[in-house]
């Protein structure tokens, strides 16, 4: 053993430092890696400090103190992501158990002692308080950071101008600002554009106290820089500040708003002025056909195109985007009432790389205009039809026919698409991957079997709440398919049978829902268990007969379980959710009901359950 030890500290001394730094550099960030190596010895701790980039955190908890403990330990940072909607936990890390006795026999040489962001819920009675960022923990990221490039603060609450006007003044390399749901004033805005001229991504969502006062003058002090912006319920900014970034901001290629203060104005200056536009995400209720046919007309680089809840336009405005934006390749049309067929006709014409297309809630939308989709657009690997009652079977025959690349496909509420349709795309596009279906009660066991018996590739399968597909529609995909996904909730007809043929045919499961499922049993998780060793997340809410033997036994087995929903199981019991705690290293949450956790599972796992309803 000493001998061993020995050749171990030879081998480790001739590395240079610089090697090291390189085969930890190859792990990108991955923090588990990361963590893993900084327990070799305080040399390899050293040096991963010193070269970790990009680090992820909660922001409550005591977040000055944790940033503080941060910025003191990784001093090369330069990518930085806090998220008050993620908590930092005080009591489990995200390392498997047997990493965590390593750590406190050596907690000299330990990783940072912060836990990473996980979704988590406190224990009843928990003294841990939340405190959020405040200004003070900002500025003390900025004085050590100064090399900060990408920094994301989303609903950091309180955050303020202060603490932007310190990041701004100290990190003048920054190019990429995340302040979504910040209340970030003028005087924040303004500090970021006169200091920060590298700036390229800025994403101010949500911040209601910033008006065009602000977002004028940072148009004007980093305008020449800045690639992309996302405004939303920002009601305070109008068509001033769009026209500021028309006339400042040439190299803009994005441009996200949602806003029921802007007019054609602000459109109609953004599209004459970023003439290299490519991606332009609008829900502007009142912005007319007027704007959408100058970007038509004007922003021939334009990729991406996504219009929601749009009231005051027609077709003439797909009219013009099919005849100007040759370059398209994505198109989301959404609660667009007044286009109809002609404009999906128009842009099959115009548009013949789109790549990926969303219809939503489009009522006047019909069969017609997805046939010209798949007549002229043989590019297509994506296509998204979301409560599209008018669009029938022979729609999706042409696409079958047209787009044989088509590797993913959402139905939602497709009440005119039928299993007919389903074995033309099985048979046509066979490199599906990705086939997502909820409520279309016309499709059952003869469409999914088509898929199983020709869709070699299908790794992504979710059928939620089709009542025609049963168990013989799962075998024929266990036997076909290699799936990594698999979301059968509310098809009341899968059973056992269905469920055991997933389990055996689909080794590299690592994702399953079968909730509000009444015939599937403990035989089944039995099987999941032996069958799917690779399973990370399970929901088995509303699944009336499963009970403690089969959760037992399906975690024997899945090692690397890391969530599991149990809610409105009525025979898991308190020894149930115990099991599952202590035997999944790797665990994150457990959604039960509060009624159903012991105290001393509360007290083993509190940062890991969640409740349904915790004051009931």
């Amino acid at each position: 053993m000493n001998m061993r030890g020995r050749r171990s500290d030879l081998i480790n001394a001739t590395l240079p430092d610089e090697l090291i730094a390189d085969i930890i550099g190859r792990f990108d960030g991955d923090k588990q890696s990361c963590d893993a190596c900084s327990l070799v010895c305080r040399r390899w701790l050293r040096i991963e400090r010193a070269t970790r980039r990009t680090i992820k955190i909660g922001a409550s908890g005591d977040a000055d103190a944790s940033v503080s403990l941060l910025i003191g330990r990784f001093h090369g940072l330069r990518n930085v992501f806090i998220d008050e909607r993620l908590p930092v936990s005080p009591a489990r890390s995200t390392y498997p158990l047997r990493l965590s006795v390593v750590r406190r026999k050596r907690r000299a040489n330990a990783s940072l002692e912060i836990h990473y962001a996980v979704e988590n819920s406190e224990s009843e009675g928990s003294d841990f308080e939340r405190l959020s960022l405040s200004d003070a923990g900002l500025t003390a990221l900025a004085e050590g950071c100064a090399k900060l490039q990408k920094l994301s603060l989303i609903w950091c609450s309180d955050i303020t101008s202060l603490g932007v006007k310190s990041i701004a003044e100290n990190c003048g390399a920054l190019r990429s600002l995340d302040l979504q749901g910040c209340f970030v004033e003028d005087q924040g805005l303004s500090a970021v554009g006169e200091f920060c001229k590298k700036l390229e991504d800025l994403n101010l969502r949500f911040c209601e106290g910033v008006t065009d006062r602000g977002l004028v003058d940072l148009a004007r002090g980093c305008g020449k820089s800045l690639k992309a912006i996302g405004i939303a319920a920002c009601t305070r900014i109008t068509d001033l500040s769009l026209v500021a970034l028309g006339s400042s901001c040439k190299s803009l290629q994005t441009l996200s708003l949602d806003s029921e203060f802007i007019q054609n104005r602000g459109i109609l200056a953004v599209a004459g002025g970023c003439t290299s536009l490519k991606a332009l995400k609008l829900q502007c209720i009142n912005v007319t056909d007027e704007a959408l046919q100058t970007v038509g007309f004007v922003c021939s680089s334009l990729e991406l195109l996504a219009l929601y809840s749009f009231q005051r336009f027609t077709d003439r405005s797909l009219l013009a985007i099919g005849n100007g934006c040759k370059k398209l390749r994505n198109l989301t049309l959404s609660d667009c009432y007044f286009l109809s067929d002609k404009s999906l006709e128009a842009v099959a014409a115009g548009c013949r790389q789109i790549t990926h297309l969303e219809i939503n809630g489009c009522h006047n939308i019909g069969t017609y205009g997805l046939e010209c989709i798949g007549k002229s657009c043989p590019l297509l690997t994506e296509l998204a039809l979301l409560y599209c009652q008018r669009i029938g079977n022979s729609g999706l025959f042409e696409v079958s026919k047209g787009c044989t690349r088509l590797q993913a496909l959402h139905l939602v509420d497709c009440l005119s698409i039928g299993d007919d349709a389903i074995c033309s795309i099985a048979l046509g596009c066979n490199n599906l991957k990705k086939l997502h279906i909820r409520r279309c009660y016309e499709i059952g066991d003869k469409g999914i079997i088509a898929v199983g018996e020709n869709c070699k590739y299908l790794t992504d399968l979710s059928i939620r709440f089709c009542d025609r597909v049963g168990d013989d529609a799962l075998v024929a995909v266990g036997k076909g398919c290699s799936l990594q996904y698999l979301n059968v909730s509310g098809c009341h007809q899968i059973g056992d049978v269905g469920l055991t043929a997933i389990a055996r045919g689909c080794p590299k499961l690592i994702y399953l829902d079968v909730s509000v499922l009444q015939n599937i049993g403990d035989v089944a998780l039995t099987e999941v268990g032996e069958g799917c060793p690779k399973l990370k997340d399970i929901v088995l809410s509303h699944c009336r007969l499963i009970t403690d033997t089969g959760l037992a036994h399906l975690v024997k087995r899945c090692k690397h379980l890391e969530t599991c929903h149990m809610v409105y199981c009525p025979y898991i019991t308190a020894a149930g959710v115990a099991t599952v705690v202590s035997s999944c290293a790797y665990i994150k949450k457990v959604l039960v009901e509060k009624w159903k956790v012991s105290q001393r599972t509360r007290r083993r796992a509190a940062s890991v359950l969640s409740y349904l309803c915790i004051d009931l």
